[in-house]
C-alpha cells in the first residue's frame, strides 16, 4: 500500500484528519523532504456499531421541579430600577428611618427629599409617567406596605389576601379577583408583615408563626409564616371603611329592612341582650357598629376585643384589647380577664367584639345579673346553631355545669338574636331576626320575627337575589317591654297579622 492509501485508510478509522505525534504537521500536507515520517498503521479491530446518544429526559420525569418562566415583572427594566433605588434609599437614611425624634411628617419629608436625589442619581431616562410610578412604589416600600399599599387605598376594595409573595387577591362587591399586585420575593413579603406587627407591639417568627394585628386605620390583619404556611407567607387584610357604616348605608346596601332597623333601634334602646350571628366575612363587626349608635350618648360603653375594631362614635368610651403572651409565655392577658375586669368599671353598655372562648360564661353571668344592653357576635349559621355555639363555648369555660343550668343561663340572658349571611350573589343580608322565649323542657325555644324571602328567586341579567326580609306576623313579647319604656315602636312591622292580634 502506498503513502496516499495508507493516509486515507488513517482519516476513515480515525474520522479527523491525522496530526504527527509531535504535532508538528498535518499528515495530509507534504512533508519536508529530509523529515522522517513515521505513520501508525490502523489497528485491525471489528467496528462496533455507533452507540445512539441518549436523549434528555423532560425535568419533570426525573423528579426536578420544571423551571418557572420568567414573570413580566421580572423582565421590567423598571421594577429592576426599584429595586436599586429602595436599597440606596435604605443605605442613605439608616437608622433616620426609626428615630422616634420625627413625626410623621417630618419623616415624609425626609424620605421624599432623598428620594428626589437617588431618582437622579441613577440616570436612566424615564418618561414622566415611570418616574412618578418609581416615586410612588418606593415610597411605598420604604414607608408603607408595599405593593398593597395601593390597594388599601382603594375605596373598593374590602379585603385583602396574600396567598405568597406573587399570588395576590381582593374582596370587590363581595367577589374575589386576582390582583395584578405582587412583591418582588418572599423576603420582601416577610418585610411588609414585620412592618405591619412590629407597629402594634407584636412579633412574627419561627418560635410564633401566626399573628393577629390591626392596621392604623382599625383594618383586621392576621399572618401565618413558614412552617405553618407551606407554600410561603401568606397575609389578610380586613379594611374598614374610614367612615364608619351607619343604618343609612346597610338600608341602602339591602342588608336590613327600614322596619327591621326601627325593631332594632328599639331593641338597643330598650337595653335588650343582642348577639349577632353568622360566618366568616358576612359582616357581623359592621352590624355591631351599627347597633353601637343606637345607644344613648349618656351611658358608659366599655368595648373588648381582640384587636381593636369597633368604632363607636359615643364619647364615653373604654376601648380594652386583649394581650398575646411574651417571649417568655408571660404576661397574656386574655378577653375572660377584660370582662372580668369590666364588671368593676361601672358598664352602662358591655360590648364583646367576639366570644369565642370561656368569657362566655362571664358575659352571660353579666347579663343576668344587672348590666343589661350588651351586645356581641359569635360564629354561628343560625340562630338555632347560635344557640348550640354559645352552650359549648359556656362549657369551654371549664366549669362542670350541668347542660340544662348552661341553656338556661342563655335563654334568661339572651333577648335577640340576629342572623347575617353572605348570599350566592356577594350581597350580605340579615336573613333572620329571632326572639329567645325561653326553656320548654330541655330546649330553648325560639320565634322569628324577620325572615329571609328566598322564594322570590334571582335576576337572570345581575344574578341577584330579588328577596328581602319579611315579618313572620307574630308580635314578640319583648316588645311589651318596649313599650313600657315610652319607646316608640309601631305594630305595623310586625306584619298584618300582629295588628290584627292587637
Amino acid at each position: 500500500m502506498d503513502l496516499a492509501s495508507r493516509l486515507a485508510a488513517a482519516k476513515r478509522v480515525s474520522g479527523q484528519t491525522p496530526v504527527d505525534p509531535a504535532g508538528r504537521h498535518r499528515l495530509d500536507e507534504q512533508p519536508p523532504a529530509d523529515a522522517e515520517l513515521t505513520v501508525p498503521l490502523p489497528p485491525q479491530q471489528t467496528p462496533q456499531p455507533a452507540i445512539p446518544e441518549r436523549p434528555e429526559r423532560p425535568a419533570v420525569e426525573t423528579g426536578a421541579r420544571p423551571t418557572r418562566p420568567a414573570s413580566p415583572d421580572e423582565r421590567d427594566p423598571l421594577t429592576q430600577l426599584k429595586e436599586r433605588a429602595t436599597k440606596e434609599l435604605y443605605s442613605r437614611l439608616g437608622s433616620r428611618l426609626t428615630d422616634p425624634r420625627l413625626d410623621e411628617e417630618q419623616l415624609h419629608q425626609l424620605v421624599r427629599s432623598e428620594l428626589a436625589s437617588v431618582v437622579e442619581a441613577q440616570r436612566s431616562p424615564l418618561s414622566s409617567e415611570e418616574r412618578q410610578r418609581l416615586i410612588e412604589e418606593v415610597r411605598n416600600d420604604v414607608l408603607g406596605l408595599g405593593p398593597l399599599q395601593v390597594l388599601l387605598d382603594d375605596p373598593e376594595i374590602s379585603e385583602i389576601m396574600v396567598n405568597g409573595h406573587d399570588s395576590v387577591y381582593v374582596e370587590r362587591a363581595g367577589r374575589l379577583h386576582r390582583s395584578t399586585a405582587r412583591f418582588s420575593s418572599e423576603e420582601h413579603l416577610r418585610q411588609i408583615i414585620e412592618r405591619i406587627v412590629s407597629r402594634m407591639g407584636r412579633r412574627v417568627d419561627e418560635a410564633s408563626p401566626l399573628v393577629d394585628a390591626r392596621l392604623d386605620d382599625g383594618s383586621r390583619v392576621n399572618a401565618i409564616i413558614p412552617p405553618l404556611a407551606f407554600h410561603g407567607s401568606a397575609l389578610t387584610i380586613r379594611k374598614f371603611a374610614q367612615n364608619p357604616y351607619t343604618v343609612e348605608d346597610l338600608l341602602r346596601f339591602n342588608t336590613m329592612t327600614s322596619e327591621m332597623a326601627d325593631l332594632l333601634r328599639a331593641c338597643v334602646e330598650a337595653k335588650l341582650n343582642v348577639i349577632v350571628s353568622g360566618g366568616t366575612g358576612t359582616g357581623k363587626t359592621t352590624l355591631l357598629n351599627v347597633l353601637s349608635a343606637f345607644i344613648p350618648g349618656d351611658e358608659r360603653i366599655i368595648t373588648i376585643e381582640d384587636a381593636i375594631e369597633l368604632q363607636l362614635q359615643q364619647e364615653h368610651v373604654v376601648r380594652l384589647e386583649s394581650r398575646p403572651p411574651n417571649l417568655e409565655g408571660r404576661g397574656e392577658i386574655t378577653i375572660r380577664d377584660l370582662v372580668r375586669n369590666s364588671l368593676r368599671m361601672r358598664p352602662d353598655r358591655i360590648v364583646v367584639g367576639e366570644v369565642r372562648g370561656g368569657e362566655t360564661l362571664d358575659m352571660l353571668q353579666a347579663m343576668n345579673t344587672g348590666h343589661d344592653g350588651s351586645l356581641s357576635t359569635v360564629h354561628a349559621n343560625s340562630p338555632r346553631d347560635a344557640m348550640s355555639r354559645l352552650e359549648t363555648l359556656v362549657l369551654m369555660a371549664g366549669m362542670d355545669l350541668p347542660l340544662r343550668a348552661v341553656r338556661e343561663q342563655i335563654s334568661s340572658a339572651v333577648d335577640v338574636v340576629i342572623q347575617l349571611s353572605r348570599l350566592r350573589d356577594g350581597t350580605r343580608r340579615i336573613t333572620s331576626v329571632t326572639e329567645v322565649h325561653g326553656m320548654e323542657g330541655q330546649t330553648v325555644t325560639l320565634q322569628d320575627i324577620f325572615t329571609f324571602d328566598y322564594a322570590a328567586g334571582t335576576d337572570t341579567a345581575t344574578g341577584r337575589f330579588l328577596g328581602r326580609a319579611r315579618p313572620t306576623g307574630v308580635r314578640p313579647r319583648f316588645s311589651d317591654h318596649i313599650q313600657e319604656l315610652g319607646i316608640p315602636l309601631s305594630p305595623t312591622i310586625f306584619g298584618a297579622d300582629a295588628v290584627r292580634a292587637l
